[in-house]
This record gives C-alpha cells, sequence and structure tokens, in this order.
C-alpha cells in the first residue's frame, strides 16, 4: 500500500511504526474471509482491510476522528485473526492499538461512552474494586431487563452467582517446589480473573510446584494493563505495565527468574508486546528482558514434560482455542496435546480460529455483536458432544459458561486435576448421564 506520511509525522514513532505496516498491506483481502465483525456484518469497513483504509486515512491526514471511523475501530475485537491468515506479515494488532490511542486523544465521546470507559478503566483492573461491583451487579441484575441501555444490562448480566473470596495465594510470596527445583518462575496473578475464579491462579501454583518450579508472586505485581490498552487509554496502561515491569525486574535482579508465567492468555499477548510498547522509553531494556521472559502456563508445562497424569476420568473434553493464545501468541498444539497427555479426548469445534466474542471488554462495549459471536461459538461448542469445554482465557471462560449448560474450565484446572490435583470445582455438579464414569466426590 503506497503512502504519503510526511517527514515531520515519520518523527514520531508510533507513526513511523504505522507507516511500516500500512505499507506492507497488498489489498489481498484474504483477511475478510476470518474476520468475526465481517461475517456478522458483512459491512467491509468492519473487516481489517476496510479499517486500515479507514486509519490510514485519519492518520495521514492528522484528521480529527469521524464518527463513522470511530464506530468501525471500536467494532474491531483485536481478536488478530486476520494477523493469521494475512500472507503479507501485516502486523495489524500495533496498528489498530495506535489508531485506538489517536481516538482517544483526539475524539470526544458522548458523555455515557466517556463514563462507562471511565468506569471499566477505572474497576476491572483492580480486583477488590470489581468483587464490590460484582456484588451490585448481582443484586441488580434482577431488575436488568427494564435497564434501557444494553451495555448497563451487559454488565449485570455478567455477574456470576457466587463471587469467591480473595485468594491468599495471590498475596506476594514464595512457594517452593515439590521435591527438586528445576526451575524458579514469577505467576502473573491477573486483576479480573483474581475477583472472577480464584481456583486457576491456585491450580497453576498447585501444577508448577509439583513440576519442578517454584513460584514467586512478587511484590507489586497488578494488571498487565491491557485492558486500558486496547481501549486506548496509553498513558494508564503503560502505567500498570510499567509497575509489573519493575516488580518483575527486581525478582530478576535478586535471585533469578527461569519465566513471567501467564494463566491468561490476553495478558501474556500484551506481556509479551511489552517490548514494542516501552521501545522508546527508559525503561526499554527492562521490558524487553521481562517480554522474553513470559510464558503461556501451556508452553511451561509442555517444555517441563506432563507428570504423572494419571488421576482424572477420560472425559471428552472441547478445546476452545482463545483468540489471543492461538491468534496473539502463536500457541496453537501445546494445550491440546497436554490434555491429551493427560487422558483426556480431546475435540475441536468448527470454526476455532473464530471469536466467541468476549475480547477483553468488547462483550460489555459491544453486547450485541458480541451476543451474536457467543452464539455461533457456543452452538459449535455443543455439537461436538464434549462433556467439558477447556479454555485458557478467564474471558472466553465466563462468555461461554454465560450461554451453555456444559462446563467451562481452564485447561491448567483440568491439567492440575490429572496430576494430582482436586477436582475442577466447575465439574463438582456435573450428573452422571455426563461422564463416562462417576467423578469422585
Amino acid at each position: 500500500m503506497q503512502t504519503n506520511f510526511t517527514e515531520a509525522q515519520l518523527a514520531d514513532p508510533a507513526t513511523k511504526r504505522s507507516n511500516e505496516i500500512l505499507r506492507s498491506c497488498v489489498h489481498c483481502g484474504f483477511c475478510t474471509a476470518t474476520c468475526p465483525t465481517y461475517k456478522v456484518l458483512g459491512d467491509e469497513l468492519d473487516s481489517p482491510r476496510g479499517r486500515i483504509y479507514l486509519i490510514k486515512d485519519m492518520l495521514e491526514n492528522n484528521k480529527k476522528p469521524d464518527e463513522k471511523t470511530v464506530m468501525h475501530v471500536d467494532r474491531c475485537l483485536s481478536c488478530l485473526s486476520c494477523m493469521t491468515t494475512c500472507p503479507s506479515g501485516v502486523h495489524y494488532m500495533h496498528l489498530v492499538d495506535h489508531a485506538r490511542a489517536y481516538i482517544e486523544r483526539n475524539y470526544k465521546r458522548r458523555w455515557d461512552d466517556r463514563l462507562l470507559r471511565w468506569l471499566l478503566s477505572n474497576i476491572l483492573p483492580y480486583p477488590n474494586r470489581f468483587r464490590f461491583a460484582l456484588l451490585w451487579a448481582k443484586l441488580a441484575r434482577p431488575f436488568r431487563k427494564i435497564v434501557p441501555d444494553p451495555r448497563l444490562r451487559a454488565m449485570l448480566e455478567m455477574a456470576p452467582d457466587q463471587i469467591p473470596p480473595p485468594s491468599r495465594n495471590d498475596r506476594p510470596q514464595c512457594f517452593p517446589a515439590e521435591g527438586q527445583r528445576i526451575k524458579r518462575v514469577a505467576l502473573l496473578t491477573g486483576c479480573a480473573q483474581r475477583a472472577l475464579n480464584t481456583d486457576i491462579n491456585d491450580a497453576t501454583i498447585r501444577l508448577l510446584r509439583r513440576h519442578g518450579c517454584e513460584v514467586v508472586i512478587p511484590q507489586g505485581i497488578g494488571c498487565c494493563g491491557a485492558l486500558t490498552h486496547h481501549m486506548g487509554k496509553a498513558d494508564d496502561s503503560h502505567a500498570m505495565a510499567a509497575a509489573n515491569i519493575r516488580a518483575i525486574v527486581a525478582e530478576l535482579d535478586d535471585k533469578g527468574l527461569d519465566a513471567v508465567v501467564i494463566n491468561t492468555s490476553g495478558c501474556g499477548t500484551t506481556v509479551k508486546d511489552y517490548g514494542h510498547m516501552f521501545r522508546n522509553d527508559p525503561l526499554a531494556a527492562d521490558a524487553g528482558r521481562v517480554a522474553a521472559r513470559a510464558k503461556d502456563i501451556s508452553e511451561v508445562i509442555a517444555d517441563l514434560g506432563l507428570r504423572d497424569p494419571t488421576h482424572a476420568k477420560p472425559l471428552r473434553v472441547a478445546y476452545h482455542a482463545a483468540c489471543s493464545l492461538q491468534h496473539g501468541q502463536q500457541i496453537r498444539s501445546a494445550p491440546k496435546d497436554l490434555l491429551k497427555a493427560a487422558g483426556f479426548e480431546v475435540v475441536e469445534p468448527r470454526d476455532s480460529h473464530i471469536c466467541c466474542g468476549s475480547a477483553g471488554t468488547y462483550n460489555l462495549m459491544q453486547p450485541a455483536i458480541s451476543a451474536e459471536l457467543k452464539t455461533r461459538k457456543v452452538a459449535t461448542l455443543e455439537a461436538v458432544g464434549a462433556q467439558v469445554v477447556s479454555a485458557g482465557n478467564i474471558g472466553c471462560m465466563m462468555q461461554i459458561g454465560s450461554a451453555t449448560d456444559i462446563p467451562v474450565v481452564h485447561t491448567v484446572e483440568l491439567l492440575d486435576w490429572a496430576t494430582g490435583g482436586p477436582l475442577p470445582r466447575g465439574l463438582a455438579g456435573v450428573t452422571r448421564s455426563q461422564v463416562r464414569e462417576e467423578l469422585p466426590a
């Protein structure tokens, strides 16, 4: 694609990067075939190619973002399926991130949009605030049908029936390895996940310790910045990311770390991109060190090899590939291979490359499109006759779990169970008719 940025524009590092990305696009349109919003809406401007044209025009001409451009950029899930499909290697993620930051700086949204985004950015990244908000949402949920704004209704419907108390395991501390120590790793405990499902981190710690890892929860660790990053709130997201970088580097420089383990794939995609986010910052070197050590939990366990995976029942597991894992991090086989090694029968649904519609805060800000994608995803998962759905991202788990009676659990919970951990809480209510053998109490 031909571009016409001036030398003055290219002096800005973000614009220079966007120019490189735009020039790599050859207009082939392959991306339209795998774009979820294009499949749902059928509008070229709701495809990556269409959004690229809008973003190019906006950036190249230093235009104040107009309502049409903002609408179509807002509708993007950042699922990154287009990046997997693209034969030219267009790095759409960096381009749309720049566009969102540009829009945030130069476009004044309606008051209700500004309020919603302020609420989400000031609640979701903070587990205690989020837990408190979920309690209020649970109380208000019976009245959701009379709430006029569909986005507020989506927020009320998001509240789970049970909100777990804080887990002591999420506090800064060190867990020794069981037996000989093979690795020393830091665990990114996350933010929203700590309020929605504390079992995931608990299972991760048990699994890592059982496989010879000393697990440290660094002092000062918190939200990775992904939630605010995808809203274009660059200052907020960079502040959160910088705090994590400093916390992790302190452990690196003290006793060393072999990996930074992440069990929420949306967070993993962002942490692995810290090097790019801070490329022109004094923290650049430290950000690169952290990004280089960031690993999804499936990568770490695959490297170590699954030990004694003989404890679980041989359930039929539908593996849901989170977009941030398969497209953002290009991790496709490790979770499935581990589940198979653990004795589970693994099946994949049709169109497994298409997003479930969760996408961070997308299901709260674009509830209609999100609901359509959720319906399609759940239909394909239910069609494979699985007894449980496995996923590697809390957002996907909440999204899918809200529309099906099939239990939805994190992949790490199944691996923990298979290697000697407890039965996942999500399977506790499974009836005999849903499993081949009676599950243990």
